[in-house]
């Protein structure tokens, strides 16, 4: 499936597709355009990360969830997930503590979007894998760890 998606990409259909859509009205250029944080994902730390994205003090929540395997065999394709039932959410963000640049993703969600991401991620070796929410204005954050395995054999 994902090389058939990549297929499509590549012919231009889906610069076909996402010119249909403009043209319609359904999206608009700023939407299609994402918003890149450079000094957030060059960041060498998570502390760093934390303060290019403007967060101080996160506060910990019981109304967010990251999912995710308590082991992965293959770190370059970890499964991660954030759910939440906080209101108005209007960011979600996945960051690994020790990978190279500790943000790996981003999600701007427009009003009214549901919170509910899941992506995957790639991961250099066992760490705490942690999930960033903005929520009415204020950061929320929730972790997980994640043991990555070498070779999928468990050591």
């Amino acid at each position: 499936m994902n090389n058939q998606r990549r297929k499509v990409l590549k012919t231009g259909a889906g610069a076909a597709l996402l010119s249909a859509l403009a043209a319609a009205g359904i999206i608009t250029p700023n939407m299609a355009l994402a918003e890149w944080n450079r000094a957030a994902f060059e960041a060498k730390n998570l502390a760093d990360a934390l303060k290019a994205m403007g967060v101080t003090v996160p506060l910990s929540s019981k109304d967010a969830q990251l999912t995710g395997p308590d082991i992965a065999e293959n770190g370059a394709v970890v499964a991660v997930g954030v759910n939440t039932t906080l209101p108005n959410v209007s960011m979600v963000a996945i960051l690994i503590e020790k990978n190279r640049n500790p943000l790996a993703v981003s999600f701007n969600l427009p009003a009214g979007t549901e919170p509910n991401i899941k992506t995957r991620v790639k991961m250099a070796e066992t760490s705490n894998v942690y999930a960033l929410l903005k929520s009415d204005g204020k950061f929320f954050m929730v972790s997980k760890e994640i043991k990555v395995t070498l070779g999928g054999c468990g050591g």
